[in-house]
């Protein structure tokens, strides 16, 4: 399945049903009176937020949504049937902006969660509904209300607890699948990660999704590199996980140009809390390690995490801190969830 996180679409609800003007016609009934129906409602257009979905990719081919009108008044006082909404399902963590992209008209962040964005128009009324004392024959009636339309951006930000933040070539794809079943490519290149990629991470009897995004260059806010327009799926993170490659470029840079980038982005990324992981130490030695991870408190990082994605050194440790970030229920945990992974020692475990 492709990814795709934003789509613009045209959507129009129904119009309301004319009345109808119509005179009850019967043998042996010589003033009958008016008997013209009322119109049918037009069709509302309803967004969902469902289960299931993770990309906006139908809406590449389906970009015109046309709720129907509601029916015609008929004779006999007969009403013209109501139209059936027209309902649209979405992804949860999806948004609808304006056309200009400046409001946001709907933010679905719960499963199950629906939102009438266009109401069908009301039936017009029928030429039996203006019969008075004094107007006994009205001719009258109303055409029915017209519908609404409008073109909106739809923007997938998809719903992660924790997300992962590097340069390219990190180690983050191997990180995730080291931690769940996400099964991310891993390649010895830069932007093997072209979309973003979503894991359920199990420990300790907790459960959480963790989101890997493409790695982030200097000058991704100009657009350089991949650019930073998937940034958006880390925008409800509760924490970031920022991998650094020891073997990489000097750890103090590469963690200094990541945190430019998310102050250049804005919306909050760059007051949101991170833990910064020395990432592939099974390539180095421990007192190289202990030496960039001075050098990287020294540089403003409250605490460094030296792991291996690849063989799973000091990533129980990195998962223990993740935990003291999670509300006490994610989104996905169910009740019932027992604690696992009790220490050897038995001691009482803590986050921190």
């Amino acid at each position: 399945m492709h990814f795709l996180d934003q789509a613009k679409i045209y959507l129009k609800s129904g119009a309301g049903g004319p009345g109808a003007v119509s005179f009850r016609r019967e043998k042996y009934v010589e003033y009958g009176g008016p008997d013209g129906g009322n119109g049918g409602k037009g069709g509302d257009i309803v967004l969902v937020a469902v289960a299931g979905l993770n990309t906006l990719i139908d809406f590449r081919y389906t970009q015109h949504f046309k709720a129907a009108r509601g029916g015609h008044g008929m004779g006999k006082d007969r009403t013209g049937a109501s139209a059936p909404d027209l309902v649209i399902e979405v992804p949860v963590g999806t948004q609808v902006l304006s056309e200009d992209k400046d409001e946001v008209l709907a933010d679905f962040t719960e499963i199950g969660q629906r939102i009438v964005l266009l109401e069908g128009g009301m039936g017009g009324r029928g030429n039996a509904s203006y019969k008075t004392s004094t107007n006994r024959a009205p001719r009258q009636h109303q055409p029915g209300i017209p519908s609404e339309e409008m073109w909106v951006w739809l923007r997938l930000k998809l719903l992660a607890d924790v997300g992962l933040v590097g340069l390219p070539n990190a180690g983050k794809s191997t990180f995730i699948n080291q931690v769940s079943n996400a099964q991310a490519k891993v390649g010895d290149y830069a932007f093997t990660t072209l979309v973003p990629k979503l894991g359920v991470v199990r420990h300790r009897g907790r459960e959480f999704v963790l989101a890997d995004i493409p790695g982030l260059i200097e000058g991704a806010a100009e657009g350089a590199g991949i650019g930073d327009r998937f940034l958006g799926h880390i925008e409800r993170c509760r924490v970031l996980i920022h991998l650094i490659d020891i073997g990489g470029v000097d750890p103090v840079e590469a963690m200094q140009v990541v945190e430019e980038e998310l102050a250049a982005y804005g919306e909050g990324l760059e007051d949101k809390a991170r833990l910064v992981a020395l990432n592939k130490i099974d390539l180095a030695d421990a007192e190289l390690a202990e030496d960039y991870a001075k050098e990287l408190r020294a540089a403003g990082a409250d605490d460094v995490f030296p792991i291996s994605g690849a063989t799973g050194a000091g990533v129980e440790r990195l998962l223990d801190a993740v935990l003291g970030y999670l509300p006490d229920r994610t989104a996905t945990e169910t009740k019932g969830n027992e604690v696992e992974d009790v220490p050897e020692d038995g001691g009482d475990w803590s986050p921190i």
